[in-house]
């Protein structure tokens, strides 16, 4: 994954090479975006909680084409892609805690990356996934051909809290920092719509073939005509002490 930040702002200043040019700033910018988002699973909840259980089973190889190399029993490193502007690149890597489910309740938080430390930015990433137990509706889905319909199915609603701190070279500063902080705001939003989207369709489509045939044909069906659907959507920030999820904002998810 690429982009480049000088083409979201005006070419208002020279991209001089000269090594005052370069001069990194003393303190960084920070940039913040808040999301929430719901994952629909055709299944009963105990059967997602045991998939969600055994991550170190699935969630490398769904996080493709980022690359997700394992820290201890339920971490990994986590390098997004490379990102630059002006001559001026950074390779974001995170490191992530996935901590063991809490009575339905998933958590995930950042950890140090060992042997590593990140050239000019800094990463705070919290999440939370609940699991919800739901009764499946067919009602909309022309299912012909597909036998033995799940009767349960469980909602994954999820919480992201995501701040991201740059330490931009000092020319960059030259612009006006409310421009700065708007357009670093909404490209890393479209980066977590963009990831969130990818990562969501790989779990649903790794999770429900291990369910078998019929209940995989349910899934493409189903994916085919949401395909359009938004899968998480910008929120206000929540109560991050224990992943609460308003409410409000995962039914405006569903209603897009």
């Amino acid at each position: 994954m690429q982009s480049n930040f000088a083409n979201a702002m005006p070419n208002a200043i020279d991209a001089d090479r000269s090594e005052a040019a370069t001069e990194i700033a003393s303190e960084p910018t920070w940039f913040q975006v808040h999301f929430v988002g719901c994952m629909e699973m055709y299944a009963d909840t105990s059967v997602v909680a045991d998939y969600f259980d055994a991550h170190q089973q699935w969630f490398p190889r769904c996080a493709k084409p980022m690359s997700a190399d394992r820290i201890g029993e339920n971490g990994y490193a986590l390098t997004i892609g490379r990102f630059g502007s002006f001559g001026y690149e950074v390779e974001p890597k995170v490191g992530l805690h996935l901590l063991p489910q809490q009575e339905g309740l998933y958590l995930i938080e950042t950890i140090p990356v060992p042997d590593y430390t990140p050239p000019g930015y800094d990463v705070d990433f919290k999440a939370a996934q609940r699991l919800i137990a739901a009764m499946p509706d067919y009602s909309d889905y022309k299912l012909d051909g597909v036998d033995s319909l799940p009767d349960r199915m469980t909602r994954v609603e999820w919480h992201l809290d995501l701040k991201v701190a740059v330490f931009f070279p000092k020319f960059i500063q030259a612009l006006p920092q409310s421009l700065i902080q708007k357009t670093g705001d909404r490209l890393l939003a479209q980066i977590v719509k963009q990831v969130s989207r990818r990562l969501t369709y790989k779990v649903q489509e790794d999770f429900h073939q291990s369910q078998g045939e019929a209940t995989f044909e349910l899934f493409k069906k189903i994916w085919s005509k949401n395909r359009r659907r938004e899968v998480c959507h910008e929120c206000t920030p929540t109560d991050e002490s224990n992943g609460a999820i308003a409410p409000e904002a995962i039914e405006s998810v569903n209603e897009a």
